[in-house]
This record gives structure tokens, C-alpha cells and sequence, in this order.
């Protein structure tokens, strides 16, 4: 909705925020948690401390530590037994984009009924949302300020693109003492993902003022911030930006729109279960190349974003110099630049192309493709 701007009436940003998520959340009304957390020992964990925190106002909860990467509508549909069999009154999610997406899809099914893949597509609820906490481990997605969500359809072997204003958190919790544990691989990955989603929030086509601010400072942030915490993790003012610049960046795509990378991403990540912020650093390039001769006043502007610009050279060539500091960046972090290395088959990229086509995600695109071109672009990086 062009001219609409959504984010969470509170957000919190800043070392020790954990410990003010039970206070806030019983100022909202809620008395017991269902806290959606990530597979395994380690989601537990992540679980526990948010119980703990709970716990100090008052409160109750129960942890679910069921949620995998890429999430899937049984996941969903599991979460769902849990929070009414727990008599649960609101949801906390704890770790990065999938928890986060997949309580946003508990909570549609709680307060809607039927099953998520009811809710596909754009503004399909009805009905508001338990309270949404959630709280951010990675600095990446941007899951926990934004109205999107997305569920791995296991039937169909696709992603579903839920896009809702009512599925944006109530409280937003971004505490960079819970980033540390983040190993360098994926604080890249990680890391990357927000600067797809902050370039192509910027050269979107619904790109605004507003969305320009968030997304071009969020740039910025990354590029002095992501090489250092990725050399020093347990760096916590580089944390800090990072989570900062994931924030802002989610900010932006979350009233813009994204492009052709996510297009191109969510396919793949479904076939072949590879992590989304990795997918997108392989094709974030080969994108913006493919956007340049409609879109390089945009990608000019973001190379001084990037400390890159010149300013005695022409919007195009700071263009090419954005292009060359994000290859740069990618190469320094250590991440791969090609779909071979990840496991994509060849024969496998027209019908992810043609699935790719179809993705929501992609029409904001400042430059239109067929399926055959969103081909020839995964054939660019494969």
C-alpha cells in the first residue's frame, strides 16, 4: 500500500534489552508465552534466557524449540497445537528470520483459523494478531520490524510469501549481547542478506523518502561495521551497529518492497534448503548488473553509502564502482560466489526460474523480466 508506513510501536535496540521484554510484554496484557525458539539445544537455551526474563516480571511461558531453517507449514501447524494446548495468550519469537516467520504464521492460524497456506499472498487476515514479541539473535532478516513472513510449502515444494500488516511484531528486541554467539560464517551470510535488503529497498519501484533514509544509512552502517565484527565477533560496538543496520534495513524493504534477488532466492532456498542470506549474497550482484540501465542514478547514490563514490565520476561509473564494493565485500567475508558450490543443479534453473517468475517478492523490481532472463541471471552466477 503505497503511502503506508508499518513498524512496531516499540522497539527495542541496545545491550541488555532482553531484561525489558517481561515488562513491556505485561504492559501489553500478556500473562503467558508460547516462545517459538530454533531446533535443539541451542534454541532451548535461547528459550530459557527469554523465560527468564519473563519470569522477572511475573510471567509464564512455555519454550517450543521446533522451528528449522526455512520453515515449513508442519512446523506451523505444530507451533499451533502447542500454543492452545498451553493455553497460551501471546507468542515471543527467539533467534533469527525462520522463528520469527514461523510464529508470525502461528499467530495468523491462532486468531484465523484454517492453515497457512490460507493466508499466502498479500493482506489475507482478518483478524489481529496475539501480541507479537520478537526478539532478534542474528543482524540479518529484519523479520522482527517487518509484514512479512515466509513458509516453506512441503507439499508443493515452494515457499509461500505472506505479506500482512498484522503480522508486524507488537515489540521488537534487538539486545546485541545475543548476536555474540554468532560464528563468522553466519554473521556474514547474516550480514549480507541485510545489505540485499537494504539495495534493493532503495532501487525499488515503490521506493519513497522514507524508505531512501532507512535503507541508504543502513548501507552505510553495514559497510563500516560488517568486516569488522565478521574478523572480531565478540566486538560488541560493531554488534551494535550491525544489528542497527539489520533493523533499518528491514525497515526499508518492509515499506518498499524488494526485487528480483529475493525473487531468485526464495525457489532455491526451497529445493535445496540453503540459508537465505547466503543465496542472496551470490545473487545480489548479477541482479543490480541486470538493474543498472534503469537504475543507476539509485546505485550511483549508494556508493557513497558504500565509500566507494567519486565525485568527479559520472552516475553510471559509481554505479560500477557499488557493483565492484559489494563483490569486494562478498569476496572478504569469505562467502561464495557461484550457485555450483552450493549444490544447484544446471537442470534445475528454468523451473526455478519459472517459479521464480511468479514470486510476489520480484514486482517491485525497477526493471522488468521473463522467465527466460531470471534464468540467464542464475546462469550468470551459477
Amino acid at each position: 500500500m503505497p503511502g503506508s508506513y508499518f513498524m512496531p510501536p516499540v522497539n527495542l535496540i541496545e545491550r541488555g534489552a532482553l531484561r525489558k521484554v517481561g515488562r513491556w510484554a505485561r504492559s501489553m496484557g500478556g500473562r503467558r508465552a508460547l516462545v517459538v525458539a530454533s531446533l535443539g539445544a541451542f534454541g532451548e537455551s535461547q528459550g530459557g534466557s527469554v523465560l527468564a526474563a519473563l519470569e522477572e516480571e511475573g510471567l509464564q511461558g512455555s519454550v517450543w524449540a521446533g522451528v528449522g531453517p526455512n520453515p515449513t507449514d508442519r512446523m506451523v501447524a505444530e507451533g499451533v497445537d502447542r500454543y492452545r494446548s498451553c493455553g497460551c495468550d501471546f507468542l515471543i519469537a527467539v533467534g533469527g528470520g525462520s522463528a520469527m516467520d514461523c510464529a508470525k504464521a502461528v499467530g495468523l492460524v491462532v486468531s484465523g483459523g484454517g492453515a497457512i497456506a490460507d493466508y499466502e499472498g498479500l493482506h489475507r487476515s482478518t483478524k489481529d494478531l496475539p501480541l507479537l514479541v520478537a526478539v532478534n539473535t542474528t543482524a540479518g532478516t529484519g523479520s522482527e520490524v517487518t509484514n512479512a513472513a515466509v513458509i516453506t510449502d512441503t507439499k508443493r515444494h515452494v515457499k509461500m510469501t505472506i505479506l500482512d500488516w498484522r503480522i508486524t511484531p507488537r515489540i521488537s528486541v534487538n539486545d546485541p549481547e545475543l548476536t555474540v554467539s554468532m560464528p563468522p560464517s553466519l554473521t556474514a551470510s547474516t550480514g549480507m542478506d541485510a545489505l540485499s535488503h537494504a539495495v534493493e529497498a532503495y532501487v525499488c519501484r515503490q521506493a519513497s523518502p522514507i524508505t531512501d533514509a532507512l535503507a541508504y544509512k543502513a548501507v552505510e552502517l553495514i559497510f563500516r561495521w560488517l568486516p569488522r565484527v565478521f574478523r572480531e565477533g565478540s566486538d560488541l560496538e560493531a554488534r551494535e551497529g550491525m544489528c542497527h543496520a539489520a533493523f533499518l534495513a528491514g525497515m526499508a524493504f518492509s515499506n518498499s518492497g524488494l526485487g528480483y534477488v529475493h525473487a531468485l532466492s526464495h525457489p532455491l532456498s526451497a529445493r535445496y534448503d540453503l540459508p537465505h542470506g547466503l543465496v542472496n549474497a551470490v545473487l545480489l550482484p548479477p541482479v543490480e548488473r541486470y538493474n543498472l540501465p534503469v537504475a543507476a542514478s539509485r546505485l550511483g547514490g549508494l556508493a557513497a553509502a558504500m565509500g566507494a563514490a567519486l565525485a568527479w565520476h559520472s552516475e553510471r561509473e559509481n554505479a560500477e564502482r557499488a557493483l565492484k564494493a559489494v563483490e569486494d565485500l562478498r569476496r572478504e567475508l569469505g562467502l561464495p560466489g557461484r550457485l555450483a558450490s552450493l549444490g544447484v543443479k544446471a537442470e534445475d534453473l528454468p523451473e526455478l526460474a519459472l517459479e521464480a517468475s511468479r514470486e510476489i517478492v520480484g514486482k517491485g523490481n525497477p526493471r522488468e523480466a521473463s522467465a527466460a532472463v531470471l534464468e540467464q541471471l542464475y546462469r550468470d552466477v551459477f
